[in-house]
Parts: structure tokens; C-alpha cells; sequence
């Protein structure tokens, strides 16, 4: 297809690895992206009620400039209740969904109780979609796994002989990550190996389990720094507040940097460890590997996908093992910085002037195929 296409990116959540997304592909894409978006606050009203607000937002689009081929939806919308509002303003426009996280499998905090609400908003939203996108083999699996056991539950008219036809509709397209960014960065000034955290401060990312192997590795005759970035948004866990006293003057950073200073730090990285409870892709993680950390990172979850299998052995680790992989990583330099320059020349594909041009071609074949 040689001609431009115009897509509307709509994006109810644009805020972190959301808004990295949207603008990513929205600046290397060939073709015309428009985001229609809402801030990134209140999770749960967005999902709820953004598709109202959004569906008004997309008509003065179309009332502007027109018809869009595509809707590119991401997984905080209701797509179906916002295709029903905008009705003929996206009559021939095709819908595709883009799964960066699904609320039928997203671990549940101890403040939370299970609510189908969310899940059902991702499933329906799957069965407006013309084409539905997840960023890694490992998230469609689980997501087509919970679907089936989530409609076994209801009374009557469970959906369930759906799921076949929207799994025939999905495919996997990987995150695009701005990886230029890190390309002849000046690393902070840290003197000795440095372990890196670089995830969010919340319950889903593990902070317990680092805590804990970090304080194990603390009471080793090991010379190492800790530098522990990420975004929070309710708190810091009670297990990193004391850190600090655990780790005294080994504990070079800790708290949220912008973009310009979390370079620096990701840059002077030696060693990246994951402990999440969730991951579906890994945007931080593969900023860190990309850098020239060595990840360390649970065997389960998406990495065993993300790491080559060649080096399973060395950068996935089983429950309990954590402190014991740490320790090696310290004490084997060579070994360790060999293996993070095989993996930083492989993460180079998750970049988005890779990325994007995939994105683009699907988009292409689905705005020229006949309609289903």
C-alpha cells in the first residue's frame, strides 16, 4: 500500500510505558498517527468511563480532518462502547487492538478485591476488534487461558465459543522502545559494579523479594553500589525504606529521575534484576540489557521468551536463588560482561525504527483485506 494512512492511536491511560508507546510509534511511523488520549490518572475510571470522552474527542477528529482508516486502540479502552458512540464517524474504519496488559491475569495487590469489571472491559474489547495485538507469545498464551476459565464462570450465554475466533484474530507485535537514547551516554559517576532496580515501586514488580536478596548479599564481603530507579504512585514499599540503613553508603540512588539523569544511571548499570510477580514484555528491562546491564531475571513470566535460551542458564534464576546469582555476577566479571554484550546487540531489534515499520505493514494489510 503506497499510500499514507491515517490511524487514530487512542490511548485512555497516557502515562509510562503507555505514552512511551503511543509517542513512540506515533514519531516513527510512515504513516499518519493522530494519539487521542487522557492523562494517567485513575486507573479504573478510565477503563470504566474514558470511552465516552474519547468517543467525542475522536468525532472532532474526523469532523477536522476526516475519516480514519484505523483505530489503534490500547488495552485500558472500552473499545466497544466507544465504536457504539462514535457509530457511522467509524463505518469502514478497521480496529485493531493493541493487549500491553490484560486485567484477566494482572496479579491482584492486598488492597484490591477481585472485581470482573476490568476483565470483561478487555474481553469485549477483543470481540470489537478486527485484529488483536499482544507484545509477546507469552501474553497471548495466558490471556487465552484465562479467558476460557473467566466465561466458564458465568450462568448461561458464557462466550466461551468465542474465544477461537478472536485468538484466529491475534498476533504478536513487540513493544518498540526508544533505544536511541542511550547510544554515547556519559554513565554516572558510580564507583564500583552497580546493581540495577529500574521497575515500579509497587507490589506487582517484586520489591519484597529484592529487598530481601539485596539484604542477604549485603552481609557478603562484596563490593558492589545499588541504584534503584522507577516510577511510584501510592508509596515506597515498607521493605525499601530500610534499605538504606541495610545498605549505608552502597546505596548510590533510590527514588524516581528524569528521563535525561535515568540514562545516566541505566548507562552505568552492571547488573539488572527483575523479581516481578507480572511482565508481559519488559520495557525497562530491555532499556537496562540494551545499556549493557547483565540481567538477572525470574524463570517465569515473559523472560524466558525475551533472553535467548542460550543464556537461560546464566540470566534466569528459580525462586531462592536470587542472592546466590547476585554473588556470581560480582565475582565473574569477564563471564558477565561478555554475555551483557551478546544481549545488549540483541535487545537492538526491540528498537522502534525496527519496530515500527512491522506495525505499519500490519496495519496496511488490514485496511486492504476484505472485511470479515
Amino acid at each position: 500500500m503506497s499510500r499514507r494512512l491515517r490511524i487514530a492511536l487512542v490511548e485512555p491511560y497516557m502515562g509510562g510505558s503507555h505514552a512511551a508507546w503511543a509517542n513512540g510509534y506515533r514519531r516513527a511511523s510512515r504513516h499518519d498517527v493522530e494519539v487521542i488520549s487522557h492523562d494517567a490518572r485513575f486507573w479504573k475510571w478510565r477503563m470504566q468511563g474514558a470511552h465516552v470522552t474519547l468517543a467525542g474527542a475522536y468525532l472532532d477528529h474526523v469532523r477536522r480532518g476526516g475519516r480514519f482508516d484505523v483505530v489503534f486502540a490500547s488495552s485500558m479502552l472500552n473499545l466497544a462502547g466507544f465504536l457504539g458512540l462514535v457509530g457511522d464517524a467509524a463505518s469502514g474504519t478497521r480496529r485493531a487492538l493493541y493487549l500491553h496488559e490484560n486485567q484477566l491475569t494482572y496479579p491482584l495487590s492486598e488492597r484490591d478485591r477481585p472485581d470482573e469489571t476490568y476483565a470483561m472491559v478487555n474481553w469485549t474489547a477483543t470481540l470489537a476488534a478486527d485484529l488483536v495485538v499482544f507484545n509477546s507469545h507469552y501474553h497471548r498464551d495466558v490471556f487465552f487461558a484465562a479467558a476460557e476459565k473467566l466465561l466458564r464462570r458465568f450462568p448461561d450465554h458464557r462466550h466461551h465459543h468465542l474465544v477461537d475466533g478472536v485468538r484466529s484474530r491475534s498476533e504478536v507485535l513487540p513493544v518498540g522502545v526508544d533505544l536511541g537514547r542511550f547510544v554515547g551516554v556519559e554513565p554516572a559517576p558510580i564507583v564500583g559494579p552497580v546493581i540495577l532496580w529500574n521497575q515500579r515501586w509497587e507490589y506487582d514488580k517484586g520489591p519484597d523479594e529484592f529487598a530481601d536478596a539485596i539484604t542477604r548479599l549485603a552481609g557478603r564481603d562484596l563490593d558492589f553500589r545499588v541504584v534503584m530507579t522507577g516510577e511510584r504512585f501510592v508509596g515506597t514499599p515498607a521493605s525499601f525504606e530500610e534499605l538504606p540503613g541495610v545498605l549505608g553508603e552502597r546505596l548510590a540512588h533510590a527514588g524516581w529521575v528524569e528521563d535525561g539523569e535515568y540514562i545516566g544511571l541505566v548507562a552505568a548499570a552492571d547488573i539488572v534484576v527483575s523479581t516481578a510477580l507480572q511482565e508481559y514484555f519488559g520495557v525497562a528491562i530491555t532499556e537496562a540489557i540494551h545499556a549493557g546491564a547483565f540481567p538477572l531475571l525470574p524463570r517465569r513470566l515473559v523472560y524466558p521468551e525475551r533472553i535467548p535460551a542460550e543464556h537461560h542458564g546464566h540470566c534466569l534464576y528459580d525462586d531462592g536463588e536470587l542472592t546466590e546469582r547476585l554473588e556470581w555476577a560480582l565475582a565473574n566479571p569477564g563471564p558477565r560482561s561478555a554475555i551483557a554484550a551478546e544481549l545488549s546487540a540483541h535487545m537492538g531489534g526491540c528498537d522502534w525504527s525496527a519496530v515500527a515499520p512491522s506495525y505499519d505493514e500490519r496495519l496496511e494489510q488490514l485496511v486492504a483485506a476484505e472485511p470479515q
